[in-house]
């Protein structure tokens, strides 16, 4: 029923009879060799509802959507309840997980993870091995290692161990085996928290793996080792430790690890190789229930996410290949005191335990293990059809692929311009315009919704949709769209005002092709294995339109048109709307805590528009179909105004205190005591405060209304004679958080004060001057070097012995140490001029209490307890001192 006039939203073209009743002025004769002709014997579209195109493209994308969010949330496997010797129980592995966090939280060099993790780890293995079959023997080790590296994680610094605890178990054949394959995960857990999901849960799925292959009678052919290790989220310290000096790490040709970047849900592989296709092969074949995406694996491995894993160390220092997996589901609660085992679902815990058990069973029986260095031959392209199966081939396949979908995209446009041969030049003419103003529609698309997102983080409105995504969606989604929509708009009706309609839609989705053609070309050619989605992109909408070419280029659209349109392009739409849900899953929490210097509305309302971008360019063309699209622009601008005007409002408060999904505000605190000495050891200045630290762009605005004395007055200002600011950063992220708060406090004096003291100094050749130290202290301390000026640091007892700068020109070293490790001993070696009277070099030690008595002051427990119940305060005492050589 057609409604009249120019109120509905994306209407279909009016019959021929009824524009000729209209008389219109005449129109350019868009492409005769594609079908246009001119008015009079143009055949007549099928009159549909006018607005009918908009709700449908819409009901489309969000049935499409609804269909990715269930693949996301199937868990695809139901615990047994009696699980027999053979079968993976989660219920015996919730048993472990809920000990070990019972423990509470198990910071390195606390009694808590040297002792009580490390006795109850011992106490299960020891139990296990008991109830072992004859065909396998069960060895373990108690490994304490000292060493030290450097990474170029966080800006580079350099990392330093000692008497760090790792729990090895190995289950090999009675007669023994010359080949492993190593499971890795962590019993530690960062401060204050009880690390659940983060690495409790996957200790938990070893124990039970260990116990289920031990009791099978199938002997195996390769050792499977399991490293319980205690010291990962002091950056890795403790897998360096037993890949660079454990007498069984040499027997490893590859190995799992299990990590978690969010609280249960599906674990998601992420990491593979480097170079070794039948790693992922042996996922492919083994697991069953695969989530895993190379795209997430290149968007890790460049940067983007300020984490890291013990993946890094095993590939690095072991050169090792191996397989990176993660829980990724629910990321707000990760690393805070929400992450309790009661929020992992026991189906997630089942469905680990039977892929990993099935993926180490296949790898220690697998001939290709003992001769892994042979199969390395590049990279993999991989990624899962909506949690169903992986899709896995090698990348030189990948690569021919690509490129023979972009040169059969680029023949059939070719083809398109070349006929007829007379009008080439204007064929070319008309697909270049509309792929210019494809790309300008884009760019004005991204560029206004970042004008947007600017505007809200200046008003101080940032992370409004933080709790309430939808938020983000109807503020920057809409914005796109209809910016999208605007610039065709106008493009038609100024631009290509006397243009045949069927001839404009042919060649813009044309435009599309091509743009997506070069995408494919280029990173293909920059060796992006993730280029796989643009092949989709390219390969999908080309079979469409040469399957529905005369519903295209003579009808219009129309019923059948449309329903053939929408199911050629069902693959890739759906194939974007679950890697975009992936995507957002993984990237918004993350938002919460990446610093205080990336406004995370404009990181998140780029994506949007990427994704909006992608998800329209098919789309584009209904817009040069329609006769009006004005309810579906005053649609979304209306949304888009009233969002904006909520969100300004402030009605949408960021964080969430509800107890079964909590989106807290991080916040973190140091009750520090600072001394800064002079050349002759006096200290020429000190002050103690409790030093602030926003872990998200809002910083302590949304605190400021309940603990006023936290505000903008108390602003740290920067020592810049001192490294780092003169600020006791546990590691070295200064460069994140250049907005901190110090709150005036009493001097606080710890019961197992930090002593450093240098022990000698030695003139080397060269001009150089050694300086040897030793530093005894708490189990975390932060050591800071600067170069005086004229001077430089040349070579030092850490890491390979070449010293690595952090990002600004100081060096950083992180010390950490389980229990009765021995006082910390270095030098450093640096070259000086001759005259140096002020001195050559400035090192700071700061101490932290991470745990016992010393770990909070009065001062801070009361501040603490004034914070709301939407934050996650992290506190804890340090010393920053301050010393001139």
């Amino acid at each position: 029923m057609e409604r009249g006039g120019d109120t509905a939203g994306w209407r279909l073209r009016a019959t021929a009879a009824q524009r000729d009743r209209r008389q219109p002025p005449p129109r350019e004769d868009g492409d005769p060799g594609a079908g246009g002709k001119k008015r009079g014997g143009r055949r007549p579209l099928l009159p549909l509802p006018e607005a009918w195109g908009a709700p449908l493209v819409l009901l489309y994308l969000l049935g499409l959507r609804a269909l990715a969010q269930v693949s996301h949330r199937q868990l695809l496997s139901r615990p047994s309840a009696a699980a027999g010797p053979r079968d993976f129980s989660a219920s015996r592995a919730r048993g472990y997980l809920d000990n070990i966090t019972a423990i509470g939280p198990r910071t390195v060099g606390s009694p808590e993870n040297e002792v009580l993790a490390v006795n109850y780890l011992l106490e299960q293995i020891r139990g296990i091995e008991r109830e072992s079959t004859d065909a396998h023997k069960i060895s373990v080790d108690i490994q304490r290692p000292t060493g030290s590296f450097s990474i170029d994680f966080l800006g580079g610094f350099t990392s330093y161990y000692a008497n760090i605890t790792n729990v090895v178990v190995k289950l090999e054949p009675r007669n023994g085996a010359e080949h492993a394959v190593l499971s890795n995960c962590h019993f530690d857990s960062v401060p204050n928290t009880p690390g659940a999901s983060d690495d409790a849960v996957s200790c938990a799925v070893m124990l039970e793996i260990l116990n289920t292959l031990s009791k099978s009678s199938e002997s195996l052919q390769h050792a499977v080792i399991f490293l319980f290790n205690g010291a990962e989220e002091n950056i890795l310290q403790a897998s360096h430790g037993f890949i660079t000096q454990h007498e069984w790490a040499k027997s490893i040709r590859a190995f799992i690890n299990l990590e978690a970047a969010g609280v249960g849900g599906k674990e998601l592989v992420f990491q593979t190789g480097p170079e070794n296709p039948w790693l992922v092969q042996a996922y492919v074949v083994a697991a069953k229930h695969p989530f895993a995406s190379v795209v997430a694996q290149e968007i890790f491995q460049s940067g983007i996410i300020p984490a890291d894993t013990d993946f890094r160390i095993y590939r690095d220092f072991g050169n090792v290949p191996g397989i990176d997996l993660a829980f990724i589901e629910n990321g707000y609660i990760y690393h805070t005191k929400y992450d309790t085992s009661d929020r992992i679902l026991t189906d997630s815990i089942q469905r680990a335990g039977d892929n990993i058990l099935a993926v180490l069973k296949y790898l220690a029986t697998s001939e290709k293990l003992a001769k892994s260095f042979e199969y390395r031959h590049g990279n993999v392209v991989f990624f899962d059809i909506l949690g169903l199966f992986v899709l896995a081939y090698p990348a030189r396949v990948g690569t021919i692929m690509n490129y023979i979908t972009s040169a059969i995209a680029f023949f059939y446009l070719s083809k398109k311009v070349l006929q007829p041969k007379l009008r080439a030049v204007h064929n070319l003419k008309k697909l270049l315009t509309a792929f210019s103003l494809t790309l300008i529609s884009w760019v004005c698309a991204l560029v206004a919704v970042l004008m947007v997102a600017m505007f809200v983080s200046f008003i101080g409105r940032a992370l409004s949709w933080y709790t309430h995504f939808y938020v983000s969606v109807s503020l920057y989604g809409t914005a796109a769209a209809a910016k999208l929509i605007l610039v065709h708009v106008l493009a038609k009706k100024f631009f290509y005002k006397n243009v045949n309609e069927l001839f404009l839609a042919d060649v813009f989705f044309d435009a599309s092709l091509m743009i997506w053609s070069i995408v494919l070309a280029v990173m293909t050619q920059m060796g992006l294995c993730s280029a796989f989605i643009f092949t989709l992109w390219v390969a999908f909408p080309l079979l469409t339109k040469l399957m529905i070419h005369k519903e295209f280029s003579q009808k219009g659209a129309t019923i059948k048109f449309i329903a053939m349109y929408m199911l050629g392009m069902f693959v890739p739409y759906l194939y974007m709307l679950y890697l975009s849900w992936t995507v957002f899953e993984m990237f918004t929490p993350v938002m919460g805590r990446s610093g205080s210097e990336i406004p995370p509305d404009m990181v998140l309302a780029g994506f949007i528009v990427i994704f909006t971008v992608i998800l329209s360019s098919y789309f584009i063309n209904f817009v040069y179909l329609v006769k009006s699209t004005k309810t579906t622009l005053v649609t979304l601008t209306t949304v888009f105004v009233v969002t904006l005007i909520l969100v300004c409002s402030g009605i949408f408060f960021p964080y969430s205190s509800d107890a079964a999904n909590p989106k807290p505000k991080r916040v973190f605190l140091q009750h520090t005591s600072r001394r800064f000495h002079d050349l002759d050891g006096n200290v020429v200045k000190s002050d103690s405060g409790i030093w602030i630290n926003g872990f998200d762009y809002n910083g302590i605005s949304h605190i400021t209304p309940h603990v006023p004395e936290i505000n903008d007055t108390i602003r740290t200002p920067c020592e810049e004679q001192a490294p780092f600011c003169g600020l006791p950063w546990i590691l070295p992220v200064h460069f994140m958080f250049r907005k901190n708060w110090y709150l005036p406090a009493p001097e606080i004096l710890p019961r197992s004060p930090v002593q450093f003291k240098l022990v000698s100094k030695k003139l080397m050749p060269w001009n150089s001057v050694r300086l040897s130290f030793e530093v005894s202290g708490p189990s975390h301390m932060s050591l800071y070097v600067r170069p005086r000026s004229g001077s430089a640091l040349s070579r030092w007892s850490l890491g390979d012995g070449m010293p690595v700068p952090s990002l600004g020109g100081d060096y950083f070293v992180f010390y950490s140490r389980g229990l009765h490790a021995a006082p910390w001993h270095f030098w450093v070696e640096l070259t000086a001029p001759e005259k140096h009277s002020d001195g050559i070099v400035s090192l700071a030690i700061a101490a932290h209490y991470f745990f016992g008595e010393d770990q909070k002051s009065p001062q801070l427990y009361a501040l603490l307890e004034r914070f709301p119940n939407w934050t996650f305060s992290s506190g804890w005492s340090c010393t920053y001192d301050l010393f001139v050589f």
